[in-house]
């Protein structure tokens, strides 16, 4: 159980000290955009290490982050490596109030984002097959896990942190009559969820101009168990002060249902990349204006 002194003594380290003090392995970045070339070049590294290798690889990657997207395009298409080895897996997606997805082109598929900020801006021939994009379907609810399984070469899960703790749609227990510890989350499967209150505040400041009632109430998301299968975890944290108390939470705190992304304690492989001000003390006060 994480405890006001807990939080008092995590709150209080510097962004400088975060790196040797913390339990996970961290990596500090001046900006977002230092945090978006780190992320593009993990994606890299995994995608031109399997060519070369001749393996195909499955990735599960967000969409939040989304600025190494249009990096890692860029590079696809000035070295012309084909990405027909490489099966891409969304995380999670939003649904609406009925629990069902959004058609292509509606802002908030995050599908429909996946191929506007990567796919369509490499070159047609260079693009992975389309049965090789799979995002999580209220409609076929274990197809997404049902395929990692059948090609068994998942390589990494890639991620972005949320304000409560959340990794893809896997948010805290949203109700105390719902017991779930913390191994039944680190097993949880795909499912639907309703969207917390919290998420739906932090979305609507981010892309809807505070206007809560345009944020869809229910998503889709993998659970824990595809996201913690892979050899190698890396989370990325861009948006700033919203994030100052749970990377804190991440880097020090045990496994925790409470504060989903905690469960890569123990993982073998995981490392956490920040930049400065999502990194810099909540005492510090807030950074620049937006």
């Amino acid at each position: 159980m994480i405890t006001a002194q807990h939080l008092n003594e995590w709150i209080s380290v510097p962004a400088e000290d975060l790196a040797d003090r913390a339990h996970v392995p961290f990596t500090l970045a001046e900006s977002p955009l230092d945090v978006h070339k780190i992320f593009a070049n993990d994606l890299w590294d995994e995608i031109e290490g399997a060519r070369a290798a001749g393996r195909e690889i499955s990735l599960i990657v967000p969409l939040g982050p989304v600025g190494q997207f249009p990096i890692l395009a860029r590079r696809v298409n000035e070295a012309r490596l084909p990405l027909d080895h490489v099966s891409f897996f969304g995380m999670d997606d939003w649904l609406d109030w009925q629990g069902r997805p959004f058609p292509r082109g509606h802002l908030f598929s995050l599908e429909s984002r996946f191929h506007s900020s990567f796919i369509d801006l490499i070159e047609p021939d260079l693009r992975p097959r389309p049965g090789n994009i799979i995002f999580p379907t209220p409609l076929a609810l274990d197809r997404a896990s049902e395929e990692l399984a059948r090609r068994g070469n998942l390589a990494a899960s890639f991620g972005g942190v949320g304000f409560q703790g959340h990794l893809a749609f896997n948010e805290p227990p949203a109700s105390r009559w719902t017991a779930v510890t913390a191994d039944d989350l680190r097993n949880s499967l795909t499912r639907v969820v309703p969207v917390a209150i919290d998420t739906i505040i932090a979305h609507a400041q981010r892309s809807a101009g505070g206007n809560v009632f345009a944020v869809p109430p229910m998503a889709i998301t993998l659970g824990m168990r595809d996201l913690l299968a892979a050899p190698r975890v890396r989370l990325y944290m861009d948006t700033g002060e919203w994030k100052r108390t749970i990377l804190r939470i991440l880097l020090f705190a045990d496994a925790d249902a409470d504060y989903p992304a905690t469960l890569v304690r123990g993982h073998p492989d995981v490392r956490v990349v920040a930049d400065r001000q999502s990194a810099l003390s909540p005492l510090a006060g807030p950074g620049p204006a937006a």
